[in-house]
């Protein structure tokens, strides 16, 4: 088929969009949710990706079709389809050097900053479209904005400006370059609730007075919301704080897609918004957090939270070395693998499944234990473990698992500490109080892979299984421990 004639399939007159977009975009809609089912597991996480690459590509191509400036003839202007190809072209080579070189334990931090150039560019087209609009249909000849599209670009503009904030914050705190601890500003909660009732105020305001200074102000109000709100976020409810952001940038898109008049942007960012909301309370439940606090910010903790639960004063601990653990384990008739954050920076998880494979072969039973937050963002652990092949079957979430804790020979903690920490429990002061935690105590022997007796988790926070009579502290770098751990089984004759 000629490529004019495609246009003129995909276009009408004018390039007024007909049923063959729509029917495009709808096709892209649902690759989109299939591929969010696909993501929800593991085991089907592939298909997934495969699935929304091909809604994306689908929904590019048809946006490129019907909204590519045109000439004299209707053909699409060569410049234009140039620029924008360029465009993509760039941001393809970017997407791709990251993906390579990212190591999975900045997995995390490399999601805010994507979600925060989410937000920038709905700021972006907001701008745009308000210093422009009649280039985006959306005034009347006199310049004055209609009134539906001032209140879809105030509201794009505000969440946009809160996610491109919120995320440089949050990206700030996974990276290391500021405190995990929460920062609590004094009278944080009036300051909040003031300035996001100027926000609603403002954007109201603005859908009778269209002047630079209200457009502006709410842009700059937005982008302080949005450092206020995740600033007082201790490092241990970050995972909730990635996953909300992920539904802001969700919103963001879809209401600059009706600026845009983008069905495609309209449904794909309703979808990432509805789910990544829904994933929030999800975690929030699992995390005994509320959800509204969470939207609210500021959920770290109490100010006296705040300075709760640093380090404590040394206490006795029990040291033990690699060939103490291969002859427990070895010995042991189940074995619950409890991996985290500090796994992921050793990059351990190999050798993990290398010592759990030996351990199976000697008649043992192994499973994983998962936390919903260990790690930096929802799923961390589930991902690193599927990069190791570790058969999902024997991969369990905390509710499916903590029951066998009280049964279970041997507890392997590797580099999870604030998941494992059972003050949550009982530490009304401490910033994780009421976090349900992995019951890992409650094993016959608990071996705990750390690096050194000196730091705490991320949360701040010491923990008291260290020092119990049945724990072994095996310090030392994760994956050389795990390495160790392999060498001693296999060099042991079992």
């Amino acid at each position: 088929m000629d490529f004019q004639l495609i246009l003129a399939a995909a276009t009408g007159d004018h390039g007024a969009v007909n049923p063959w977009a729509a029917i495009a975009y709808l096709v892209s809609g649902v690759f989109f949710i299939l591929a969010l089912r696909g993501l929800s597991s593991p085991a089907s996480s592939q298909r997934g990706n495969r699935f929304g690459m091909i809604g994306m590509t689908i929904a590019v191509v048809t946006t490129l079709l019907t909204h590519v400036p045109r000439v004299d003839g209707g053909a699409l202007d060569g410049v234009a389809l140039i620029e924008i190809l360029a465009a993509i072209g760039v941001g393809a080579v970017i997407g791709i050097v990251m993906a390579r070189r990212i190591a999975m334990t900045a997995m995390p931090q490399l999601v805010a900053a994507f979600h925060s150039l989410v937000g920038l560019a709905a700021v972006a087209v907001a701008a745009a479209a308000y210093l422009n609009p009649q280039a985006f249909g959306i005034a009347d000849a006199a310049g004055q904005i209609y009134t539906v599209s001032r209140i879809e670009m105030g509201l794009g503009i505000a969440i946009g400006a809160i996610t491109f904030s919120g995320s440089v914050i949050a990206f700030l705190k996974l990276n290391g370059n500021m405190s995990g601890a929460p920062i609590m500003l004094p009278a944080r909660h009036v300051i909040n609730l003031g300035t996001l009732a100027a926000i609603i105020g403002l954007v109201a305001y603005f859908t009778f007075d269209q002047s630079p200074w209200v457009f502006w102000t709410v842009t700059a109000l937005s982008f302080a919301i949005g450092f206020l709100l995740i600033i007082p976020i201790g490092g241990a409810d970050m995972p909730v704080v990635v996953s909300m952001l992920n539904s802001y940038s969700g919103w963001a898109a879809a209401a600059m897609g009706f600026t845009l008049g983008n069905s495609a942007m309209i449904i794909t960012g309703a979808l990432v918004g509805s789910s990544g909301a829904i994933l929030s309370y999800i975690m929030c439940r699992a995390m005994n957090r509320s959800f509204i606090s969470v939207i609210a910010g500021g959920f770290g903790g109490d100010d006296a939270a705040a300075g709760a639960g640093g380090a404590k004063e040394q206490r006795p601990w029990k040291p033990g070395s690699a060939e103490d653990a291969a002859f427990l384990m070895t010995q042991a008739e189940n074995v619950i693998i409890v991996p985290g954050y500090g796994m992921a920076v050793a990059q351990a998880q190999h050798a993990l499944r290398e010592m759990a494979d030996l351990l199976k072969a000697e008649g043992v039973n192994v499973k994983y234990a998962i936390h919903p937050v260990a790690g930096r963002m929802p799923g961390h652990m589930n991902v690193l473990l599927a990069e190791a092949n570790v058969p999902y079957d024997e991969v369990f979430e905390l509710e499916d698992i903590n029951g066998e804790f009280a049964q279970c020979d041997v507890a392997f903690v590797i580099g999870a500490n604030d998941v494992t920490n059972p003050a949550a429990k009982t530490d009304k002061s401490s910033p994780i109080y009421g976090m349900p935690v992995l019951d890992v105590e409650k094993a016959k022997t608990v071996l705990f892979v750390k690096r050194s007796m000196g730091g705490v988790g991320y949360a701040g926070v010491d923990n008291d299984v260290f020092y119990m009579d049945q724990t072994m502290m095996l310090l030392g770098d994760a994956k050389k421990m795990a390495d160790d751990i392999v060498k001693a089984i296999g060099g042991s004759g079992h």
